[in-house]
């Protein structure tokens, strides 16, 4: 079986690894996945349970380039990005070829209609779509883990907000009874429907998606990304420690 490293960073354990090597995770069920990105790691000393949420991911993935970029900059580590947009491209083209069910969490009426259709016009066609409630802090939800229960789908394929998802998907991940691949991707899946603006592949490839998001929509972006300028104390202070994993 191929090695890969992992880094632990802010006691959180990432992942650099590659489509191939996830595929073969995904296959046998993943377990909760995450994709944190910087607005949100800036606070991980304070969201406990956002915190709990992504130490407890059997897979937290390089999703955010700002990260990627300081880790490059400030510590002579070079990870491959992994952003939640080119997972999704993957993955759908997995599904497509295994025909195994998706249950798709998705944060309102229009994006669930949206996020249904998208999957239909690409060819995927064994999926569910379920409309969460608005979360409170502690998140829970006994009508979601009793239909998950109920259907068994190989991949849970979470929508909803960054922050909000990790925990959801942890909830979940210790309520149902099967193995499962939980995958809190947020809003990448809007990227590719057009909710949000389309990011080209060469964006993607550059770590640049946080800027085009700016660029798109400034009042909504700015200040997120602008206070994740912490994120470099944070990373310069910390003694980041290399493990290789099968």
């Amino acid at each position: 079986m191929k090695k890969y490293k992992v880094f632990k960073i802010f006691d959180i354990n990432f992942h650099d690894i590659s489509l191939n090597l996830l595929s073969d995770k995904l296959d046998k069920g993943a377990g909760l996945m995450t994709f944190p990105a910087a607005p949100a790691l800036i606070n991980i000393y304070k969201d406990q349970l956002y915190c709990d949420a992504i130490k407890n991911s059997d897979l937290v993935l390089f999703d955010s380039g700002y990260l990627c970029l300081l880790l490059k900059f400030f510590k002579d580590i070079h990870v491959k990005k992994l952003s939640g947009l080119k997972f999704l491209k993957f993955f759908f083209n997995t599904v497509k070829k295994n025909k195994k069910k998706i249950f798709l969490i998705n944060p309102s009426i229009i994006d669930n209609k949206i996020n249904k259709h998208y999957l239909k016009s690409i060819g995927v066609k064994s999926f569910k779509g379920y409309i969460a409630p608005k979360y409170s802090k502690y998140v829970k939800d006994k009508k979601l883990i009793k239909l998950i229960n109920k259907i068994k789908p190989k991949y849970i394929l979470i929508n909803i907000g960054g922050g909000t998802q990790e925990k959801l998907g942890y909830y979940i991940k210790k309520k149902i009874n099967f193995n499962s691949s939980i995958i809190c991707t947020g809003a990448a899946i809007a990227f590719l429907t057009g909710r949000q603006a389309k990011i080209p592949n060469f964006i993607d490839k550059l770590y640049l998606g946080w800027f085009f998001r700016i660029l798109f929509s400034p009042k909504l972006y700015f200040m997120r990304y602008y206070n994740s300028f912490k994120l470099i104390k944070m990373i310069l202070s910390y003694d980041i420690k290399t493990y290789v994993k099968k």
